[in-house]
């Protein structure tokens, strides 16, 4: 919602916009989101009211994900890793642009995917910021996730 808010605002105010908007998508529950929205509303309404469309528009599918706990509205909304990962895949596919049989393609995903982290020491870095959600998932939907044997 906030990179397609920026669609419509000058490139001059993202920050502000984003600073303004933060207390909307980082509010406890929807009351106060709600609250938080009208404050945005009336500040950038004005300058902006595409922006407002926007979010007034998507607001029944933006609600539910304010019932998550916070650390799981920060894995849900955050998809730089997500997309880090596409991008790298992308590129080794495309600089390949055909390949023999389906082997093949498995093998050159399987190596873009080995080479974001080729001494193998990331592992521990990534998974210390993901402790803390993992956490709240388990609570969240207990007995859906299983431990694993490492």
């Amino acid at each position: 919602m906030l990179r397609a808010s920026f669609r419509y605002a000058a490139r001059q105010h993202w920050d502000a916009i984003a600073r303004a908007l933060k207390p909307v998508y980082t509010a406890p529950t929807e009351a106060a989101a709600l609250e938080r929205f009208l404050e945005f509303a009336e500040a950038w309404g004005g300058k902006y009211p595409a922006i407002v469309k926007l979010w007034e528009d998507a607001w029944a599918e933006f609600v539910p994900f304010l019932n998550f706990d916070t650390e799981i509205r920060r894995v849900i909304c955050s998809t730089n890793a997500i997309e880090s990962v596409n991008a790298r895949i992308r590129r080794a596919v495309k600089a390949r642009c055909h390949f023999p049989n389906e082997q093949a393609a498995l093998k050159c995903v399987y190596m873009a995917i080995m080479s974001l982290d080729p001494t193998g020491k990331g592992r521990k870095r990534w998974i210390t910021r993901w402790k803390a959600a993992l956490n709240a998932f388990a609570i969240t939907f207990e007995g859906r996730l299983t431990p694993t044997t490492r």
